[in-house]
């Protein structure tokens, strides 16, 4: 949960309303996929509720995350095909961007945009140095860790960080009234 509290601490509330509005509240069934490895996706997803498993053919699972994790982002930024599958491993509830909807936001609030790239550069960051870390090649402090959100953000990102746990509240009770779909997969 705690990465996208770091997220939403980045964005203003009329970025987490866009959020809410924009996206698509969706229900994955266990063992469906939402992302499969080597085919664009058309969408960005943020777990809401559940678990899902990254895996990388060759390899296996390499991840487990849970709600409040980002999935679909490094092909947004890089609009690579990804790199890893993501399936369901229970039934689970996600927030569905649609890559159409969030580039035309992009396009058109520059504010916006700094805000969103920052949050994913630093969210990627994390993301490496917690793979380095399992991989054995280091110890190094993720933001899951108190001290590194305490060392490396500034006084005005911590208390927007403060401001986040009410946005992802704000954000659930605003998707709480939007239709849940169900996908088929």
């Amino acid at each position: 949960m705690r990465k996208v509290l770091y997220i939403l601490g980045h964005f203003d509330d009329r970025d987490v309303e866009w959020l809410a509005h924009a996206g698509v509240r969706r229900r994955i069934a266990a063992g469906q996929r939402l992302i499969t490895e080597g085919q664009p996706i058309a969408s960005l997803f943020v777990v809401l509720e559940g678990h899902v498993a990254v895996t990388v053919r060759g390899v296996g699972t390499v991840a487990r995350l849970s709600a409040g994790e980002v999935v679909g982002e490094m092909s947004f930024v890089d609009s690579a095909p990804p790199s890893a599958s993501v399936e369901a491993l229970e039934g689970c509830v996600v927030l569905e961007l649609s890559r159409a909807d969030l580039s035309a936001k992009l396009a058109s609030d520059t504010a916006f945009t700094g805000r969103f790239y920052k949050a994913m550069a630093l969210f990627l960051a994390d993301r490496l140095r917690n793979t380095v870390r399992r991989l054995g090649y280091g110890e190094d402090a993720s933001l899951a860790d108190e001290g590194v959100l305490a060392d490396e953000l500034d006084d005005a990102i911590l208390d927007s960080l403060s401001q986040a746990g009410d946005r992802f509240d704000r954000l659930l009770r605003t998707l709480a009234t939007a239709r849940l779909v169900d996908s088929h997969g």
